[in-house]
């Protein structure tokens, strides 16, 4: 979602594993909740060699650096928990990164419930419940302790281990932490040093962007701490959100917790505030959602000592509900036995992962493109996150508690439209449609309790408004085109129908703008009268960006309505689809900002970000995957078209530069032009996208920490990245269709939740495609029908050294816009 540094591809970075093999009695005291029945567990080495643990291939440290913003932290597919660290840099009101974390930084100042993947602001959100295992006795209040001098702890990455469902660090305190996690609980065991203070901080209401109110409680009895957080403030202090009328610096869920010791509390103590409390056992206080001295000092929590004069390994149970005390007690106890370990419980997770790892099943590469393609897959599958409780019941974003609707699995939140729409949300539905089924049903509630509004960037439930479109009918347009069936197909069209033709009521809003507009489809009525978002009076982060992108929804929900029979409907979004032509400028042959008046905005350059939302005119101008013969011919031909791509994709000297850090140039580090490699197919030279595409995964994509090119905005760039990785890109939102390319793997085989098995065969991986068959049958063509994903089916790809330039270069052999 935002833009980051530009960066060089780092070595590879072994991680260190847990051991996974622990009794059978302990598996039995475990329960791990996967939205959706297993499949065999199994992978391919670069042998071919099936095997047992596509987890050991994943490493979880991938993208914590260079602006990545993922964390390495325990959590399990689609899980609640994300138990992972909150870093410092010396103030305690902020984070060094969005999501805390920053490979770059080293010292915690705690282990928190819970995370957002690779959300661009900073602070994003979440990071919930920081708990911090100190040696120092604690005399001086936490919260005032304001640059984490005396309350934090330093480590060392060599001490430092993460493996999908586990993360564990040696401190330089001395304390070792090993965290592992179910879908809505986690175990923590605490190692602490003979001869030193024994405690346990828990910093309540200090989640990332601050808190409205907490409250802790101790029960020495029970040897239980529990608490709450009310907080959201999801991007709040954006520079661009608003300032001080930001809609979002507010609080919009209370995170419950309850902690469960297996060791009695020698001593307790609450602070708030400046205030020290030894032996409190109750308190409350927020900290605000400011940042810096207006909030710095403020806060509330309690902590609780062990006795650790022989030193003391002290385990946690823990569990949280978005719902109630009491449902977090419940989803602690329905998940994570009393004779649960760490290793037991990461052993099932860690299986819980593999079943969802293997559903790609990869053969015939090199051994750090399987871990870039397996920690992609489980970056991506990540999310959406389960937020209802294990009786089925929820927070909706009306702040009211709902229960999930019959016949569904779960209720997922947390969809970062803007960016998810254009890969996440595909490979999504290709791997576990169920799981999309679910969230569109989730999705359609949502909007329900949201007075019918369908808001472009959901944290848990609740609407942000962030960026820009309608990407939530490009989302289920899609899904249905993909065989998703699980959801109320009808009412969800008519819902997203009404959104698109019927104006709302903060349609007129500027509360937020540019980068947080509380309006959804804003100015809509002036948007059908005039056709395109006139960018000084749209209500939107840029007119030219905000119509491009409801183009292309338009243009999926054309293709949805025409799938129900709908034609009327269908004609019309289709028609919509082409608004895109009234911000198309000809005298300058990009897209741009257009005025109320009809006429363009001044100072227009190729590098100008007027108008455009995270991007500039020369990224924006190729967002048109809807309708790449138009924009050829808006170009002029085939032939201009596909030299400006060339330009777009090299350097004046003529050498590749898709790294980023040219307004002028591709970007992989942020969404608006990730699908342009693939263009070249359309134009009738599918080599090029074949070469580019390979330099792109080459140049901008690595292992390591610094291994992805920009924020993973909730597993977009990982879900990029695997879909590159197998050859295959969704042609255009509301279609199932995809463009071929050459894959990294010699053998893809796919095994989608509901049932069909896709395999891509290819004679090597060498770049180039110089033939191909689907189902034995030759394939001229350089893209595969919507029937490839919804009845599966065998492409082979004969690949080699040298450009092909005659292989799907005919005008009926190229992806068709409809």
């Amino acid at each position: 979602m935002n833009r980051p540094r530009v960066h060089r591809r780092p070595l590879l970075r072994p991680v260190p594993l847990a051991a996974a093999a622990v009794a059978v009695a302990l598996l039995g005291a475990v329960v791990v909740t996967p939205p959706a029945t297993a499949a065999g567990a199994t992978g391919v080495t670069t042998a071919s060699r099936p095997v047992t643990d596509p987890a050991a291939s994943v490493d979880p440290f991938i993208g914590t650096s260079h602006d990545g913003n993922t964390w390495p932290g325990a959590t399990a597919p689609f899980g609640m928990v994300a138990w992972s660290p909150t870093g410092t840099a010396g103030d305690q009101t902020s984070t060094p990164v969005a999501n805390g974390y920053s490979y770059d930084v080293d010292r915690l100042r705690g282990f928190s419930l819970t995370h957002l993947n690779g959300a661009g602001c900073a602070p994003g959100a979440a990071g919930d419940v920081p708990i911090m295992p100190v040696t120092t006795a604690v005399t001086t209040s936490p919260s005032a302790d304001t640059t984490d001098a005396v309350y934090a702890a330093g480590y060392s990455h060599d001490h430092e281990s993460a493996s999908p469902g586990r993360y564990g660090v040696q401190l330089d305190n001395g304390v070792r932490t090993d965290l592992a996690v179910t879908t809505r609980a986690g175990i923590g065991a605490f190692t602490f040093p003979a001869g030193e203070a024994a405690n346990l901080l828990f910093r309540t209401s200090n989640s990332i962007n601050g808190s409205e109110d907490a409250t802790t409680s101790v029960d020495p009895r029970t040897r239980t701490v529990s608490g709450s957080v009310l907080t959201g403030g999801f991007c709040s202090r954006r520079a661009n959100g608003g300032g001080a009328t930001n809609p979002d610096r507010r609080s919009y869920y209370r995170l419950y917790f309850t902690a469960t010791f297996d060791r009695d509390f020698a001593s307790t103590g609450t602070w708030k505030d400046g205030t020290v409390q030894p032996g409190g056992t109750h308190v409350s206080g927020g900290e605000g959602y400011l940042t810096g001295a207006d909030r710095a000092g403020r806060g509330s929590g309690a902590w609780v000592g062990f006795d650790a004069r022989r030193g003391a390994t002290v385990h946690a149970r823990v569990g949280i509900s978005y719902v109630s005390a009491a449902g977090a007690v419940a989803n602690r106890d329905g998940e994570i036995g009393r004779r649960a370990s760490v290793d037991s419980v990461a052993a099932a997770t860690r299986a819980s992962w593999n079943q969802e790892l293997s559903r790609i099943r990869v053969g015939g590469g090199t051994p750090e493109r399987t871990t870039q393609l397996y920690t992609a897959v489980y970056h991506a599958l990540m999310q959406p996150n389960t937020i209802n409780d294990r009786d089925g019941r929820y927070l909706g974003p009306d702040q009211r508690v709902h229960r999930i609707d019959p016949g569904h699995r779960a209720v997922y939140g947390t969809y970062s439209g803007w960016d998810q729409y254009r890969a996440q949300i595909q490979l999504l539905a290709l791997l576990r449609p169920d799981v999309a089924g679910d969230m569109a049903q989730s999705m359609l509630r949502f909007a329900q309790q949201n007075g019918g509004v369908w808001d472009r960037w959901l944290h848990l439930g609740a609407p942000t408004h962030v960026m820009t479109g309608d990407p939530s009918a490009a989302t289920l347009a899609t899904w249905y085109a993909m065989g998703v069936r699980n959801f109320d197909v009808r009412a969800a069209y008519r819902s997203l129908r009404t959104q698109a033709t019927t104006q709302n009521a903060d349609a007129l809003s500027d509360i937020g703008c540019p980068g947080q507009c509380l309006a959804q489809r804003p100015g809509l009525d002036q948007y059908l009268q005039r056709q395109y978002a006139a960018n000084d009076d749209c209500h939107c982060w840029g007119g030219a960006a905000e119509t491009l992108e409801d183009s292309i929804s338009d243009s999926a929900l054309g293709s949805w309505a025409s799938s129900l029979g709908l034609r009327s409907d269908a004609r019309m979004f289709a028609t919509r689809g082409e608004y895109w032509k009234n911000t198309f400028d000809p005298a300058v042959g990009y897209q741009a900002a257009r005025q109320a008046d009809g006429s363009w905005a001044p100072d227009w350059s190729p590098s100008t970000g007027v108008g455009f939302a995270q991007g500039t005119s020369a990224q924006y101008t190729w967002l048109v995957p809807q309708d790449v013969r138009g924009l050829s011919q808006a170009l002029g031909g085939d032939a201009a078209a596909v030299a400006r791509l060339d330009t777009f994709f090299h350097d004046d000297s003529g050498a590749f530069a898709v790294t980023g850090g040219d307004a002028t140039k591709f970007d992989p580090t942020n969404e608006p032009d990730i699908h342009t490699p693939w263009m070249y197919n359309a134009l009738g030279q599918p080599w090029k996208t074949q070469e580019t595409v390979r330099r792109v995964v080459d140049d901008a994509y690595g292992t390591g920490p610094g291994g992805l090119p920009g924020n993973d905005d909730l597993g977009t760039m990982s879900a990029w990245y695997v879909f590159a990785s197998i050859g295959l890109y969704p042609q255009t939102p509301g279609r199932a269709d995809m463009i071929v390319s050459s894959p990294t793997f010699s053998t893809v085989d796919i095994r989608r939740s509901s049932g069909q098995r896709i395999g891509i065969r290819s004679s090597g991986t060498d770049t180039f495609v110089q033939g191909a068959q689907l189902d034995g049958r030759t394939l001229r063509q350089s893209w595969v029908p919507s029937s490839f994903v919804t009845r599966g089916g065998t492409l082979s790809l004969r690949v080699g050294a040298t450009a092909d330039t005659s292989w799907a270069t005919a005008p009926g052999d190229r992806p068709r816009d409809r």
